[in-house]
């Protein structure tokens, strides 16, 4: 039985797991992909101690400063058992006293024609970490925000041409990211418009968009957001704000023993440097709960 059982192994998640081990907690914690979405990211360039970083190598730093090993399993349940709390993976099932819950974001799904037939045969939710398999190929991201503008820049240093969708007239993302994106000669903006149809023959061959272009591509990266992991959360009865988990300034929810942390959350700002400060926050409150019951 543990002290502490931390879901997700993401900057939340290890950050919370720095802090339990300070504490001298006996915790456990559970991600299917350590490191989370930092993975993701072309280049991080706002994060304190690195002036600019690679995403995955971000990700490597954060993985290697984790003070145990992390237990890289998929969470099938989470429930409370009497005073405990039950925590079903894959492969074992955990108990523990309090949880903090850093599950982070998943992709959201556009809705057009055929995109769950093309998934993984030419549509991705994420751009892959090893870009060779890009090399000389036309691609598209869609997408307005940050996620969309760094996947593009991602993919362009690999890939012949990408075509940036969004559907609107302008890009929502950081001016900085903006302004590296129309210097890229090898992107091409698609503005107000959203794909609308998937085509090809067992494997994506092109994508036609609301309106009437059809636009021959190899690959498209869909970065359009998320919606909170909170799938696995109903049996604990957390109150929840637009799908986002409510929250106090100690990452408490209103259900006794549970914290959160990370893009779950309902603050406002999703940022690595937020997350990992939820982390840190969320674990000195489980802290405190566990001295609080004795």
């Amino acid at each position: 039985m543990h002290q502490l059982i931390i879901l997700g192994a993401g900057p939340a998640g290890l950050s919370a797991a720095i802090y339990a081990k300070r504490y001298g907690l006996k915790y456990i914690i559970i991600g299917k992909l350590p490191g989370g979405a930092v993975h993701e990211g072309h280049k991080v360039d706002n994060y304190l101690g690195f002036k600019s970083i690679k995403g995955p190598d971000l990700a490597k730093e954060f993985i290697a400063h984790a003070p145990d090993k992390i237990i890289e399993e998929e969470v099938k349940s989470i429930c409370r058992q009497d005073k405990l709390f039950e925590v079903k993976t894959e492969k074992s099932v955990y108990q523990g006293q309090t949880l903090i819950l850093a599950l982070g974001m998943k992709s959201r799904k556009l809705g057009f024609k055929n995109e769950e037939k093309f998934l993984g045969k030419g549509i991705a939710y994420y751009t892959p970490t090893d870009l060779v398999e890009l090399k000389g190929k036309t691609l598209a991201v869609v997408g307005g925000g940050d996620s969309a503008l760094c996947a593009a820049l991602k993919v362009a240093g690999s890939a012949k041409r990408v075509y940036l969708i969004h559907r609107r007239n302008e890009f929502r993302g950081a001016p900085a990211l903006i302004d590296q994106i129309k210097a890229k000669k090898n992107i091409e903006l698609v503005l107000s418009a959203q794909p609308e149809e998937a085509k090809g023959d067992g494997k994506l061959t092109s994508i036609v968009l609301n309106t009437g272009r059809e636009l021959e591509i190899d690959q498209v990266f869909l970065e359009v957001g998320g919606v909170p992991n909170v799938y696995l959360c109903g049996e604990l009865s957390v109150e929840m704000d637009n799908n986002f988990i409510k929250v106090d300034k100690r990452q408490q929810t209103n259900a006794p023993g549970v914290f959160a942390a990370g893009d779950m959350t309902d603050n406002p700002l999703k940022q690595i440097v937020t997350a990992a400060a939820e982390g840190a926050v969320a674990a000195t409150g489980a802290y405190g709960y566990l001295k609080n019951i004795g």
